[in-house]
């Protein structure tokens, strides 16, 4: 009798774990084809799947707690909230100065040096958007052939230390929660400089790959302007040269949006009526121009706001108000901003303004109210590009103090004499307390949802282990590996990585992953160190589009980039950058 129990009980034991097992794979296979094939958030789409594990019972409410406090977790947050005070520190500008010189070459070389150095140390999100500015008003070269290498020096220079981009802090916190033991500071630098200085080297050879647009064109900022005429205009059955509408600085009529129909191009001779929308496309600096006209109401008029203050920002992937239409998204209420232009793939928008669907990149000039720098949204939503309300630079003592401490932190840290976490908490004390930083700014720039995802996909993984679906995934593997060299798996493992980055974002494809990293080095018996590392270089190895990395969105409407200039430019990066990669990384992690 007592057998009997005894194989019953192990009966609906060996049940139980088939069932959790099924369920976790489930799971992971909606987290994957979600991110893949739909447009949902990302955080929206790891969080479900976390609540999804604790529904079923697959992970309790303490490993989620745990995993949410995880420390390298904490590090990427307490990382990201002083960067804040980072970013007012006045030498990345003054070294920018001196970057852009007569020569291409020159000008390349000192500009990814100097954004490689900043990006390992520096958010490089900051370090774009400083430099960003400063590269757009060059006079000696076209944007064009400036910022996308911008963006790409700044994603090699990530690559260099453990802070230097949120995948490394992201797989070193996968590392910490399954051996006890994460990444040191400089445990990239070994294989991430030579990928660097081979990148850098042949952005500069293959320079002649970087679009040349018209340089005058570029040097003002292109938008589009809409400007309803009301019906008590005295623009009215006169027609566009009567009415001084052709001869405008900086400023075109594009097309007139009258009912169903546009008319464009829109000729001298045509006659304004009540109701016409019209896009000037132009110089959004001089949006005032139009509100001197009798009856014509701008879009921002319309929304409450028209300031001489316009804020440049780029749509964010994931942003809460993509996919929706300006005005269904209450643009104004959310932000105390009105979008007065928009430009998207370097190509003109047609239509009414508030009707257009916003989508990831878009690039919005915004006249902003007073409230707009005190949205809590804010970074959820936009890359702030360009303000007219610059942000407050620390003074020269407060500077150097600043960065004594940072070079203190940094170099304790690197020496395993201070704990990374440790040395962050207390900067953001110092910057607290000198007031470098303050409530409000941390507020806006908590990362609440990298937040989410990072603990979400820890949590899915802890799933994975405990209910023995990585033990099973690892048995299951073992024998359509055998007899394959490990190096070919390391390969293979490092181009889906990639692959994924470009599909996605990198810190999705870090969290995805990293287990099916691990469980193909227990099954090949290699080392999963190298593994560990592949998965960091794979994720930061994003230089065919636009949507694989922040930087590369930041510049795609600045330079006026097509998807194919990514391709064009990217590719070799890409090659050479992979091949010092692959070279190297069973030489410094043996397997």
């Amino acid at each position: 009798m007592e057998s009997a129990y005894s194989d019953t009980s192990e009966t609906f034991g060996h049940l139980k774990i088939l069932l959790d097992i099924s369920l976790i794979m489930l799971v992971v296979v909606w987290l994957v084809t979600t991110l893949l094939v739909t447009r949902w958030s990302a955080p929206w789409v790891f969080g479900s799947a976390l609540l999804a594990c604790l529904l079923m019972g697959l992970v309790d409410i303490n490993t989620v707690l745990t995993k949410a406090t995880n420390e390298g977790l904490v590090t990427l947050v307490l990382l990201t909230l002083i960067s804040v005070g980072f970013e007012r520190l006045p030498w990345l500008l003054i070294m920018s100065r001196r970057m852009v010189v007569p020569s291409l070459a020159g000008s390349l070389l000192r500009l990814s040096l100097v954004t490689a150095f900043f990006s390992a140390f520096v958010n490089n999100t900051a370090v774009v958007a400083a430099l960003a500015g400063v590269l757009r008003r060059s006079r000696l070269h076209a944007p064009s052939q400036l910022l996308l290498p911008l963006s790409y020096a700044a994603i090699l220079g990530g690559t260099l230390t453990l802070i230097g981009t949120s995948t490394n802090l992201i797989v070193s916190s996968f590392l910490q929660e399954t051996t006890g033991q994460g990444l040191d500071f400089f445990a990239f630098l070994p294989v991430a400089l030579p990928a660097a200085i081979g990148g850098i080297l042949f952005m500069v050879l293959f320079r002649h790959r970087l679009p040349q647009h018209d340089q005058t064109e570029l040097q003002i900022s292109e938008h589009l302007i809409e400007a309803e005429v009301l019906p008590e205009s005295k623009l009215i059955g006169r027609s566009i040269l009567e009415n001084g509408l052709r001869d405008l600085d900086d400023l075109f009529l594009v097309e007139i949006a009258r009912g169903d129909q546009v008319l464009s191009p829109v000729a001298p001779s045509q006659r304004i009526e009540a109701g016409d929308r019209l896009i000037f496309s132009g110089d959004i600096s001089r949006v005032g121009l139009l509100s001197t006209f009798h009856g014509l109401q701008l879009f921002a008029i319309e929304e409450g706001l028209l300031s001489d203050n316009i804020t440049e920002v780029i749509l964010l992937p994931n942003a809460t108000v993509a996919g929706q239409t300006i005005k269904e998204s209450s643009f104004r209420a959310r932000f105390d901003a009105a979008v007065v232009g928009i430009r998207r793939d370097a190509a003109q928008l047609s239509g009414k303004l508030g009707g257009i669907t916003l989508q990831p990149g878009d690039y919005l000039a915004l006249a902003v109210g007073p409230d707009f720098p005190q949205r809590m949204n804010l970074g959820r939503n936009f890359l702030v590009v360009n303000s007219q309300v610059e942000a407050r630079r620390l003074p020269m003592s407060v500077s150097i103090f600043v960065t004594a401490a940072v070079v203190a932190v940094v170099t304790l840290a690197a020496m395993g004499k201070l704990a990374l976490v440790t040395g962050l908490a207390f900067l953001l004390a110092t910057f607290l307390a000198l007031g470098v930083v303050d409530g409000a700014d941390l507020r806006r720039r908590f990362p609440f949802e990298m937040w989410i995802i990072i603990a979400s996909a820890l949590t899915v993984a802890q799933g994975l282990q405990d209910t023995g679906a990585v033990a099973a995934a690892a048995t299951w593997a073992a024998p359509l590996i055998t007899g394959i060299d490990p190096l070919w798996t390391l390969v293979g493992v490092y181009l889906l990585t990639v692959l994924l980055t470009e599909l996605m974002t990198n810190n999705a494809a870090a969290a995805l992953m990293f287990p099916v990293a691990w469980t193909l080095a227990l099954s090949t018996g290699a080392d999963p160190m190298p593994f560990v590392m592949a998965i960091a270089f794979g994720a930061s190895a994003s230089f065919l589009t636009p949507f694989g990395y922040t930087t590369n969105l930041m510049v795609q409407n600045l330079g006026s980039y097509q998807r194919a200039d990514y391709l064009r430019y990217g590719l070799p990066i890409t090659l050479v950058y992979s091949a010092v990669v692959l070279l190297l990384l069973p030489r410094v992690f043996p397997l």
